[in-house]
């Protein structure tokens, strides 16, 4: 209770602050009005949502919305409030001014420019309509990134190889089937020799992945479809009758897989032989930092892998590449990694920046880098989880070209 109220305290300050912005820049008592009635709505919706709707602590579309509508509320507020904190403090101290340097006796603050507020109007709608736009269309942007990565020991026979790399499914979340067909084609159309999928098949519980087995059992390649287990596909984040029930509806999740085609890795490995010569795939299960669930293996996964292997290493979470992998006695040559969704929110422009508050948690968040002469992409996703949208960091569908030699330099 205390945590709600909170929460609703914090909400009705910054809305009768932010309706400051209004009453300064229209007497049009319609238009207050219908700042009320939103600001009402979203938090009703929010409370009946989490309060009384059905689903637990697991985050169905609904309540997704709910969360999507009062962040995308709340941020446009923060930002009025910035503007007419800023000038209230101004404000403050011409009243200073006023009161012990001219003729008036008592203290007196200034009324709000409307200019102001019709500024602070005109920034604040930049982030409303980029969250609005990224719950309506965003999040079924799918791009198609590509790169291209050079080793000098990459067996011949592979020299040209093509990765497509998926990541973070999150199929419980997903609301409109054309869209999500349309990011399926795109994957098909890529013709790759091989799809890595590097887990969170669904949020919480196997039978989200129903709707969606067909579809995505549609992703063939050549060399088959590997697949490892991300931390939402264990079920921890709900409350279960029994662990039996848990227990259950993690085999469920592990034969869907299997059933759709495509080869799941529990700290196992798998060879890909051309002309007599091999990658080693590895997979390993979970391994988080933090609170999040540690059953990765990775010497259990590589057994039977020799040190001479070209390794690509399947693993969730790259908080496991920045722990382990890159100091491990093997040389993993290139790891996939997700999880971090790149926060489903920041600013990027190909090729010259990116930024999200996701990289201050995780110093590898998204795309390729590399350390110790081992490389780690790490997806964006396809799906989303929380936000039911994404703003300027976009779904992802990596594809990655090896090639043998070094890198030639453009003349």
């Amino acid at each position: 209770m205390l945590r709600w109220f909170i929460i609703i305290t914090f909400y009705i300050l910054i809305s009768i602050y932010g309706f400051q912005a209004f009453r300064t820049i229209t007497r049009h008592v319609w238009i207050h009005y219908a700042f009320i009635a939103v600001a009402v709505a979203v938090a009703g919706n929010l409370i009946i949502q989490f309060a009384f709707g059905s689903g637990g602590r697991v985050l169905i579309p609904s309540k997704s919305y709910a969360f999507g509508f009062i962040l995308t509320y709340m941020l446009f507020n923060s930002v009025l409030i910035f503007f007419l904190f800023g000038e209230d403090i101004f404000r403050f101290f011409v009243g200073i001014h006023s009161k012990y340097f001219s003729t008036r006796e008592s203290f007196h603050m200034p009324s709000r420019r409307k200019f102001i507020s019709t500024i602070a109007m005109g920034v604040a709608a930049i982030p409303l309509a980029s969250m609005l736009y990224g719950m309506y269309k965003g999040k079924y942007n799918y791009k198609v990134i590509r790169h291209t990565l050079h080793f000098d020991d990459l067996p011949e026979a592979f020299d040209g190889y093509k990765i497509t790399h998926i990541s973070d499914i999150h199929s419980g979340s997903f609301d409109n089937r054309s869209e999500v067909v349309n990011g399926i084609n795109i994957i098909k159309e890529l013709k790759s020799d091989v799809i890595m999928f590097t887990g969170d098949m669904v949020n919480n519980r196997s039978s989200e992945l129903l709707p969606w087995k067909e579809l995505f059992s549609e992703l063939k390649a050549d060399d088959g479809v590997f697949s490892i287990l991300g931390n939402h596909d264990y079920g921890d984040y709900m409350d279960w009758d029994s662990a039996a029930e848990k227990e259950q509806n993690f085999e469920e999740l592990i034969q869907l897989q299997k059933d759709m085609g495509y080869d799941l890795l529990l700290n196992e490995n798998r060879f890909i032989e051309r002309n007599g010569q091999r990658l080693a795939i590895v997979g390993v299960e979970n391994w988080g930092k933090g609170y999040f669930k540690r059953a990765g293996d990775l010497s259990k996964a590589a057994d039977g892998v020799k040190p001479d292997d070209f390794k690509i290493l399947l693993t969730h979470d790259p908080s496991h590449w920045d722990e382990v992998v890159i100091n491990d006695d093997y040389h993993y040559h290139l790891t996939l990694s997700g999880h971090t969704h790149g926060m489903q929110f920041g600013i990027e422009i190909p090729g010259w920046f990116k930024w999200s508050p996701i990289k201050y948690k995780y110093k590898h968040w998204a795309g390729v880098y590399k350390e110790m002469g081992q490389y780690i992409n790490v997806n964006r996703g396809f799906g989303y989880l929380g936000f039911p949208g994404r703003v300027g960091i976009w779904p992802e569908i990596t594809v990655i070209e090896l090639k043998k030699g070094p890198k030639k330099a453009i003349a």
